[in-house]
């Protein structure tokens, strides 16, 4: 299989691809050193009025529901009105996206200029098994 995103996108891919992320338990897991590395995360989705956007400038994400369903909100970066980025590259934002829903075996890709609110409960709270793969932009 080709992947024709770039070579970290392409580390990120496979990785999830040829992982199986039963028994990981939530940690971080380095898979080119910090260019590349896996956060797995466990919780319980959270109703949207809790929410809140979130960019970054240093990675992009690559965001894989091992296990579980949550709404996931986007916004270009550039449309919110956003806080100042903190030492990590992150910063908190406001303002409207769009959802779109992630359930197990889905992933998406993040670009440092897309905003995004994870988390999101669909219809009720439920426990949520991500594997966030950052890759250094």
């Amino acid at each position: 299989m080709r992947y024709g995103l770039g070579t970290g996108i392409e580390v990120a891919l496979r990785y999830l691809q040829e992982t199986d992320f039963k028994n990981f338990v939530p940690e971080r897991y380095y898979i080119d050193g910090d260019r590349v590395y896996a956060m797995v995360q466990e919780y319980d989705s959270k109703p949207k009025a809790e929410g809140f956007y979130e960019a970054h400038r240093k990675y992009l994400d690559v965001q894989y529901v091992a296990a579980g369903v949550e709404y996931m909100d986007y916004a270009a970066a550039a449309t919110l009105q956003a806080g100042p980025y903190d030492e990590d590259g992150l910063y908190e934002a406001e303002g409207d996206g769009k959802f779109f829903f992630l359930r197990d075996g889905y992933f998406c890709i993040l670009a440092p200029q897309d905003a995004h609110m994870p988390g999101m409960a669909a219809e009720q709270s439920t426990s949520v098994k991500k594997v966030v793969v950052k890759v250094k932009f």
